[in-house]
């Protein structure tokens, strides 16, 4: 008997068939299966979540209500402090800590999880002091009268300062409404500002640093921080018509990651920064935040092919990831 080129023997189709067949079954039964488990686990999450948010929520809403009745008619100021003084505050408490390390390099335990080796060890004190002069002028002078015209505008939406707080289900939907938000209008802005015509003038500030620390994540062209930094954030709020709280806890939250991103430190328990600094490193690869249009787009191919695509991920022991999972050994020239 003959076998024909290019294909299988008719006998063997059968089986062939059966062991596709088996295999999408057994596919299909593992992802339903985790499919399940994620679904109860989040269901449980959120009831014991829920549960904590209904108890303490009599709580707040009375600080909430002393509050309202502090500042009535100045709600303004509540909305400044929410939007302006919180976020901020967490975010240099942060830095401060991170500065430390930068500056000092120490304590070890901390340096060790560096990203880029020998890299800002320490930090050029000339390069850093232009850096923090940069992102307060960028947090006080830019952000201050943009967050002016989104409190009119939220205002004219649906008042943000209105006596009754949000559920936490509904702050739930608002939160994955913000972070889909900023991930579309974040990755497009941002690769706008690679195009040729916008990048010297505009971006290439940002990118003095190919080896980014936590408060260089606000370091940037006036008209970049408004494009690329602000407006993701924002738009999410002023779509939803957001409460104060939610705001606070979204900007304090937006301003957390984008520092953990820019740190230069893969620290164990905290969200990997591997992606945006491979973005530093390299200039055309990894332009969003969660890197879900990076892979539609096909803008993160290059870094797929690194230990750093191998590094990207929770850190859930001690032992650094530069050495669990090291870099290959450079050629040298023979």
């Amino acid at each position: 008997m003959k076998r024909r080129v290019g294909g299988p023997l008719p006998r063997e189709r059968p089986k062939q068939e059966g062991h596709i067949w088996g295999s999408m079954k057994r596919t299909a039964f593992i992802l339903g299966s985790g499919l399940l488990l994620s679904v109860a686990f989040w269901n449980s999450v959120t009831w014991h979540l829920q549960k904590f948010w209904g108890a303490s929520g009599y709580f707040w809403q009375a600080q909430w209500e002393k509050l309202l009745s502090t500042y009535s008619g100045k709600e303004w100021i509540l909305f400044f402090l929410g939007t302006v003084l919180i976020p901020t505050m967490l975010f240099w408490s942060f830095n401060a800590l991170l500065l430390v390390v930068d500056t000092t390099g120490k304590p070890h335990f901390v340096s060790r999880y560096r990203i880029q080796d020998g890299k800002n060890d320490p930090v050029d004190p000339t390069k850093l002091r232009q850096a923090v002069l940069t992102v307060l002028f960028n947090q006080y002078i830019i952000s201050l009268p943009v967050l002016g015209l989104s409190y009119l505008f939220l205002k004219w939406r649906e008042n943000p300062c209105r006596p009754e707080l949000p559920t936490f289900h509904w702050f739930l939907l608002e939160l994955s409404v913000f972070i889909l938000t900023e991930e579309v209008m974040f990755y497009y802005s941002h690769r706008l500002l690679h195009h040729p015509m916008f990048y010297k003038r505009f971006h290439k500030k940002h990118h003095e640093w190919t080896a980014p620390i936590g408060v260089v994540s606000l370091y940037a062209h006036p008209i970049e921080h408004v494009v690329s930094n602000l407006l993701p954030a924002m738009v999410g709020p002023m779509v939803m018509g957001s409460h104060l709280p939610s705001i606070t806890v979204w900007f304090s939250l937006a301003l957390i990651t984008t520092t953990i991103s820019h740190c230069g430190y893969h620290l164990p328990f905290l969200p990997s920064p591997e992606f945006h600094d491979y973005h530093h490193l390299k200039f055309n690869q990894c332009f969003g935040v969660l890197g879900v249009l990076d892979h539609l787009h096909g803008t993160d191919t290059t870094f797929k092919q690194t230990k750093a695509y191998e590094r990207h991920v929770l850190l859930l022991n001690l032992t650094p990831l530069s050495e669990s999972i090291p870099d290959p050994p450079k050629k040298t020239e023979t």
